[in-house]
Order: structure tokens, then sequence, then C-alpha cells
């Protein structure tokens, strides 16, 4: 399939109530209102496909963009391929801090990319960067981290967290879940840096959306016995 054939067939999909709700959530247009479930159907047909999910970013349309990070073939992502999403992304908080995120962290340069967005002063960049080490912690052995550099960006989440842009605040809260969740020799450190940021306050915008707390979030997992249990993929 090409990207034009599938932009025809999702077009009538979209729903406006579903694009309300998009655009509460940072979505600009254009957005068609396709809801997910429908995006996988597509996704278990055509399965993975670098050149298209190039292809279908390159549409602008958010829909067939969220799509697009669904059917990439991560392994084959080079650095410009990341780089250029995460700019083509910009203004989507969605994109940026989920597809662009996922795709990155399953490719080979998850790490280098997280590292070098969070340097960025493009709010939607730095919280792609740190979306992308949430994810990468998730589905990478604790063998392939490097835990001393974890720490230290834990620290740094400690300190800059409450002044960093709303996007950023919001990722790095989620970075120190991840943590806490994914990597057993580290969860005891996220808890207390979690403690230690206190409640971080998020403008959600018009949505019912709230913002963890991230001590209790992980305790959560504990409870149920699943710290550093991994997942096979982040994408959603």
């Amino acid at each position: 399939m090409t990207a034009q054939e599938i932009l025809n067939e999702i077009e009538p999909l979209g729903r406006e109530s579903y694009r309300k709700v998009l655009f509460n959530h940072g979505v600009p247009e254009p957005c068609f209102g396709v809801k997910i479930e429908e995006l996988k159907k597509i996704q278990k047909r055509v399965g993975m496909d670098y050149r298209l999910a190039l292809d279908l970013f390159e549409t602008r349309v958010y829909d067939a963009m969220y799509l697009a990070g669904l059917i990439a073939d991560d392994a084959k992502m080079s650095k410009m391929d990341l780089q250029s999403w995460v700019e083509k992304a910009k203004g989507c908080l969605p994109l940026e801090g989920f597809t662009v995120a996922w795709v990155a962290a399953g490719s080979p340069h998850g790490l280098e990319m997280g590292l070098k967005w969070i340097e960025s002063k493009e709010e939607g960049i730095a919280a792609a960067g740190w979306a992308t080490l949430g994810a990468l912690v998730a589905i990478r052995p604790d063998v392939e981290l490097e835990l001393g550099l974890f720490k230290k960006l834990l620290q740094r989440v400690e300190k800059e967290i409450h002044q960093a842009p709303n996007a950023a605040r919001r990722a790095m809260n989620n970075f120190v879940i991840a943590v806490g969740t994914y990597v057993a020799p580290l969860s005891k450190l996220a808890m207390e840096t979690g403690e230690k940021i206190g409640v971080v306050k998020v403008d959600v915008g018009n949505t019912s959306c709230s913002v963890p707390f991230a001590p209790d979030s992980i305790r959560k997992i504990e409870q149920r016995g699943a710290i550093g249990k991994k997942r096979k993929t982040v994408k959603c």
C-alpha cells in the first residue's frame, strides 16, 4: 500500500467527537479523528514497513503519523530519520511524547537521541527526549543499561523538574516512574527521588488527565511483584 491509499482509507473513519478529544490533548490540524483501534487494524494487515512509515509521517496528517509509529521498523530507523520525525512532530504533544519516543527507544540510537533531545531548548523535543529514555528502560534489559548514567539522570530530574517547561516536566515525572518500575536496581532510588520532588504540577489543558505522584505509581507495581518486569514493546 502507498501512503496516499492509506489516507484515502482512513479519512472516512474519522469521527468529529474523537477529533475534539485529540485537539484537547494537543493534536493540531490536519487530523481526521480516527480511533487507534482502527489504525491497529491497518497495522495488523501491513505489519512493519520502514519505507511506508516514513511516507506516512511525511503526510503531516496526525492519524497517519501515529500509524507510522505503529508500523515503523525501529531497527532500520537512522539518526537522521529520528531527528526528522521529532522536528516534524513539533507542536503535537502525543507525537512528541509517544510516537517518536517509542520508535526512537526501539531503534539502535535510542540512548544517543534521548540524551541529545533532553538538552533541547524546544519544550516538545526535550519532552520527547525524556520520554525516549523512559521507554528505553522499559524494553532494554538492565545489563544493557548504564546504571550510573540513569542515576545521574534521576538526580538531574530532582534538581530541574520544577523549573522545566510544562511538557518536559510531565515527561520527566514519567521518566522517574519508568526507572522505578522497570529498573529493579534503581527502583528504590527512583522512589526516593519522587518523594523529594513531591507533587508535580502540569497544565493538562481541557482534559481529565492527571499527573501521578511517582512514588505511588512505583509502589503499585511493587505491590504486584512486577518491579523490573520488562515489556516487549512500548507501542500501544
